[in-house]
């Protein structure tokens, strides 16, 4: 089986507009100048480089931006040009919301089960409803339709609706899938932060929970996943409440290695316990965890540097571990301090890491890990899986000459009314589903 990266690629009106409560980085940059292009080939590097490294790679286009439909909707009417010019002037905090780059953190796109761990034998995609907010409520449709345009055969994948709401689900930002290797079976960690019909549980003070209990045990049954494989923990409210808005703030995992901060959960030591002997029991191997206590990095400094949003990746060449870090990490003494502490034990099997400058991304309150979400696919599942979104020589000559003919190295807030701009930017989107073989996926195709 291959484990697959599909990376979300930041849009051509890639924006500071600070829309997510509890995201500190989007909070502290709310309306300031941003640099789409940039955003856009920084991803692309870090998409580059894992597919040379042999890990395969895949694309996600960003969504359509401002989301017209939405405006219209909620009762604008008129041309495009006089929907953008009534909203910008009578309604400006709408425009903000419709146009919110935040599609580009495709970890909390889906959540996606592999045919390995489900009792009918169907790899399942569940987008998130993201309805926590608004400004992310609107990507699940779009998300929906590009899922269905890369895996369209029934026979082996299957595609259910998101979650009703107010069942609030955020995707696999909150769920990892522990395993031995890619070619046995995992136990799937599901990380919630409240319990939408219990008024005694334990809720954060400062900000909201957003991944709801309900939602990651719909999701559980929604995919068929076999109950003995299954393992949930309430994240710690005082993590939320820190700026631990996803649970991959605080903790990362891959294969049977787990990095984690020790306030990340309630009642960690029990948790990790279960979450150990359920892998041993399962997968026949044995969790490696690597717990990093408050001493050694408080949360504040978690944040900030996004230390456990990196990305961990086994290299095909040798095995081995490496852990992608953003270059934060290397500017924060706690969080450099714990990577050298990483490298040294030689107890886990991260064997080197590698830097990479996300600045756009982390400037908006996103690292390496919010960027990707990863499937696993059987030899048969691959080979119908579609190819026009995977990363290769021709694909990244081909993207990089897009995104230099259609991105700004600069974007005001007040650009976004710009109705030239909204028409440039559905030129650019058409042309790249030609590029990545999509089809029609926006709604403007449509």
């Amino acid at each position: 089986m291959t484990e697959i990266n599909l990376d979300g690629l930041p849009g051509p009106l890639h924006n500071y507009a600070g829309l997510a409560y509890g995201n500190v980085a989007s909070i502290i940059n709310r309306k300031q100048k941003s640099n789409p292009k940039a955003a856009a080939l920084q991803g692309l590097e870090k998409m580059k480089f894992l597919a040379d490294l042999g890990i395969p790679q895949g694309v996600l286009p960003p969504h359509e931006r401002p989301h017209l439909p939405t405006l219209r909707e909620l009762g604008f009417s008129g041309s495009d040009t006089e929907i953008l010019q009534q909203v910008a002037k009578y309604h400006p905090e709408l425009l903000e919301q419709c146009s919110s780059a935040s599609a580009m953190w495709a970890a909390n796109a889906a959540t996606i089960i592999p045919s390995s761990d489900s009792i009918d034998g169907h790899v399942h995609f569940i987008p998130a409803n993201l309805s926590a907010k608004f400004h992310r409520s609107l990507e699940a449709a779009t998300t929906a339709r590009i899922l269905k345009s890369i895996f369209a055969n029934p026979i082996f994948f299957t595609h259910h609706d998101p979650l009703p709401s107010p069942i609030t689900d955020e995707g696999a930002a909150n769920h990892t899938r522990f395993c031995q290797n890619t070619e046995g079976v995992g136990v799937h960690f599901f990380v919630y932060g409240k319990h939408l019909f219990k008024t005694d549980a334990l809720t954060p003070k400062v900000f909201p929970a957003r991944q709801a209990a309900e939602a990651s045990e719909a999701v559980a049954r929604l995919a068929q996943i076999y109950p003995q494989r299954l393992q949930f923990a309430q994240a710690s409210p005082n993590a939320i409440d820190a700026g631990v808005f996803h649970n991959d703030v605080a903790c990362v995992g891959h294969r049977n290695f787990l990095l984690y901060h020790e306030e990340a959960f309630l009642s960690a030591a029990q948790c990790i316990a279960e979450l150990k002997h359920k892998l041993e029991e399962l997968c026949s191997v044995e969790l490696l965890p690597f717990k990093v206590t408050a001493e050694e990095m408080n949360l504040k400094d978690a944040v900030k540097s996004y230390f456990f949003n990196s990305q961990i990746v086994t290299r095909p060449s040798d095995g081995l571990m490496l852990l992608l870090a953003p270059d934060e990490c290397r500017n924060n003494s706690a969080a450099s301090e714990m990577i050298s502490k990483l490298l040294e034990d030689k107890t886990n099997p991260i064997e080197t890491v590698r830097y990479f400058d996300l600045r756009e991304s982390m400037r908006n309150g996103g690292g390496p890990a919010c960027l990707r979400l990863r499937v696993v696919l059987r030899p048969e599942e691959l080979k119908e899986m579609q190819p026009g979104v995977l990363l290769n020589e021709r694909l990244y000559g081909k993207l990089k000459d897009w995104i230099e003919k259609y991105y700004r190295d600069e974007l005001a807030p007040r650009d976004i009314a710009d109705p030239q701009l909204y028409n440039q930017n559905k030129e650019a989107l058409n042309e790249l589903t030609k590029i990545l073989k999509l089809g029609a996926i926006y709604d403007f195709q449509r």
